[in-house]
């Protein structure tokens, strides 16, 4: 009996040691997933995701679990970002450009999911984009379209600019359509972000565009960070990859915000 039980604890470490190893290749994994592959029950890998949680090496969500630096209170720099979910980003990139006109104003917030949109947009004329992301100022230039920077204090870790100049700066401008990153979507809270300052600014594009659309990965989904940003109501649209939870896309649905799925 000793014996069986100590093949079964070598058994539970092996696979809680290959769930380690997805999630620090995917950035995020999903219990049902997790269980098809394992061959196992999703109460099982609860477990195994709890106690990984509990010893610091992954970070738990609703649904599944993130690589502890995507944690939604953690303010993740960047360069950290743009290693996840590349390709997911570059196809809501390409879905959220399709959505602009010629001659159109367009807000782009910092963030890497909006630097995929500034991607898809380089090669389109007569538009104007304002932004706070001082990378995404840097990806337009050399094209035709016209790039209106806020100004501000500079966030060094998302390359935004933040505080009162930003925010002065973008009143006394209007846009057709905002596109919006966010760190955190719980569908019953809202929008989040790590940074006061950035929640602040993303609240002033809103009031100034007629039309608000959110750009995220899947796996903002579930997540709550330290800042509110605004509820869903305030969004009209979502554009995100197909790993949407069915239960968010449910509610979602319900609550008359179209969704985008690429």
């Amino acid at each position: 009996m000793e014996e069986e039980g100590q093949n079964l604890n070598m058994l539970n470490e092996e696979r809680r040691r290959n769930i380690l190893h997805i999630v620090s290749r995917e950035g995020r994994v999903l219990v049902k997933d997790l269980s098809h592959q394992f061959k196992t029950s999703n109460v099982t890998i609860r477990k195994d995701l709890e106690i990984l949680h509990k010893q610091g090496l992954i970070h738990r969500t609703h649904g599944g679990a993130l690589t502890p630096q995507s944690g939604g209170l953690i303010d993740v720099s960047l360069q950290e970002k743009e290693k996840l979910h590349r390709k997911e980003k570059e196809r809501i990139g390409q879905a959220a450009a399709a959505l602009v006109g010629e001659g159109e104003s367009v807000v782009l917030d910092s963030g890497t999911t909006t630097t995929a949109v500034a991607r898809a947009l380089r090669h389109r004329k007569q538009l104007t984009i304002i932004t706070n992301a001082v990378n995404i100022a840097a990806e337009l230039t050399g094209t035709a379209i016209e790039i209106i920077l806020t100004g501000g204090i500079l966030r060094e870790k998302s390359f935004s600019l933040v505080g009162p100049l930003a925010e002065e700066t973008l009143r006394s401008l209007s846009a057709d359509i905002l596109f919006l990153a966010v760190d955190g979507i719980d569908v019953h809270f809202g929008l989040t972000t790590p940074n006061l300052l950035e929640a602040r600014v993303n609240r002033v594009m809103m009031e100034i565009a007629r039309r608000t659309v959110l750009v995220c990965d899947s796996s903002k989904f579930g997540r709550r960070s330290l800042s509110l940003i605004s509820p869903l109501s305030r969004i009209h649209q979502i554009v995100t990859d197909n790993r949407i939870p069915k239960a968010d896309m449910k509610a979602l649905g319900e609550s008359g915000i179209e969704v985008t799925v690429v």
